[in-house]
């Protein structure tokens, strides 16, 4: 049975070895079979070993996505273009059903179906930077976080890094994503107290002095230990923290930015006043919920080792 290319004839090397349209797995292995062919000057040379002839090159975009089995990505069959992500150095064109995306420095890839696939983030921002349905961006963003792909964060980051935050399709996106992030970490939180135990606090609600002024809300406390847990859903240009000290994680507070200034603000009052406050992110809680409940539990046990916090009024939120 004779051979036919795969793609144009400006991709040499690349047959398809039967004579039926080809598959999405076929164009899948083909577009990463021509972009990750070594460079001309490389030729001369024996090649090094590659992964299965596909050099550096990885699946990103839509096609990756929907390797990572996202609903709202469409079948592997039905996309017009895989994009395949290369070094910027490469001089490739974009050919047929293979658009060449470049970049400076590539991220460490993903197996998925035995190929190489750009991580979560990555192919988030490509699939964007290709769509102007604010809707179908929408959709992609929210899944991500809905479905354990990622945090809002590390996506909100990747935009960033891509120039694509200013977008009129992304801005309403990211503010669904972001909600979405916090739904999300208030259930986890809500899972991490029943799992492991904890007592139950109260949730979601705001603090106060007797007559004065109000303190401001947390997402868990437990009044007869003074000790609050507060979730940092916040985007990640207010520099949210990873790592911290005491109780849960916490970072210095970075002046320049006004609402991780406000926050450590209400969490340095609450704490004068004998309140200890457990700081957790949304990524702590989905990678380490154990140690986290642990983190929660010895500031629950250390209560009676504390002074007597001051009276608080507890409001619901």
């Amino acid at each position: 049975m004779p051979a036919r290319r795969l793609l144009a004839a400006s991709a040499a090397g690349v047959y398809l070895l039967h004579p039926e349209p080809p598959s999405g797995q076929e164009r899948l292995r083909g577009a990463l079979l021509y972009a990750g062919r070594p460079p001309v000057s490389s030729r001369r040379t024996p090649p090094e070993p590659s992964d299965a002839g596909f050099g550096e090159a990885m699946v990103t975009g839509l096609a990756a996505l929907a390797l990572y089995g996202f609903a709202a990505a469409p079948d592997l069959a039905a996309l017009h273009r895989i994009d395949v992500l290369v070094p910027r150095t490469r001089r490739l064109r974009s050919t047929r059903f293979v658009e060449v995306v470049r970049a400076a420095a590539l991220p460490a890839p993903v197996r998925r179906a035995g190929v190489p696939v750009a991580p979560v983030e990555r192919a988030l921002a490509d699939a964007v930077a290709g769509l102007g349905d604010p809707e179908d961006v929408r959709r992609l963003l929210t899944e991500a976080v809905r479905a354990g792909h990622s945090e809002p964060a590390a996506v909100v980051r990747e935009l960033s890094v891509a120039k694509l935050l200013g977008r009129p399709s992304v801005v309403g996106a990211v503010e669904a994503l972001l909600a979405e992030g916090r739904a999300v970490a208030e259930a986890r939180l809500y899972a991490m107290v029943r799992e492991h135990g904890l007592p139950e606090p109260l949730w979601n609600v705001g603090l106060r002095l007797p007559g004065g002024p109000e303190l401001g809300g947390v997402d868990a406390y437990w009044p007869d230990q003074a000790v609050a847990v507060e979730l940092d859903t916040r985007a990640p240009r207010f520099g949210a923290p990873e790592e911290g000290r005491r109780y849960g994680n916490r970072a210095p507070a970075h002046p320049e930015e006004p609402q991780w200034s406000a926050y450590a603000a209400k969490r340095d009052h609450l704490e004068r006043l004998g309140v200890t406050v457990v700081h957790l992110t949304p990524r702590k809680l989905r990678e380490a919920m154990d140690q986290q409940a642990t983190v929660v539990r010895t500031a629950l046990m250390a209560a009676d080792d504390r002074e007597p916090a001051a009276y608080l009024v507890v409001l619901p939120r």
